[in-house]
């Protein structure tokens, strides 16, 4: 059984709006958050960050133990 793939999203530049005031986490003014997304919701999280305000840093892969499992 194959792993989903996840990857790690470092954004910039979130402001509050009507769609942030439905997390329920606040969002920081300055610096930097960390978003995790399967590799399925790639596209519409970065569509999300977009209509946010937010600037895409880096988008780094994150390896999962059960991806690396042993095809035996």
């Amino acid at each position: 059984m194959l792993g989903t793939r996840y990857f790690r999203y470092e954004v910039t530049g979130l402001r509050q709006n009507e769609e942030t005031d439905r997390m329920n986490a606040p969002i920081r003014s300055s610096g930097s958050i960390f978003i995790t997304v399967p590799y399925s919701r790639m596209n519409e999280e970065m569509q999300r960050i977009t209509r946010m305000g937010g600037q895409i840093v880096s988008i780094s892969p994150i390896s999962t133990s059960s991806a690396t499992a042993a095809e035996a």
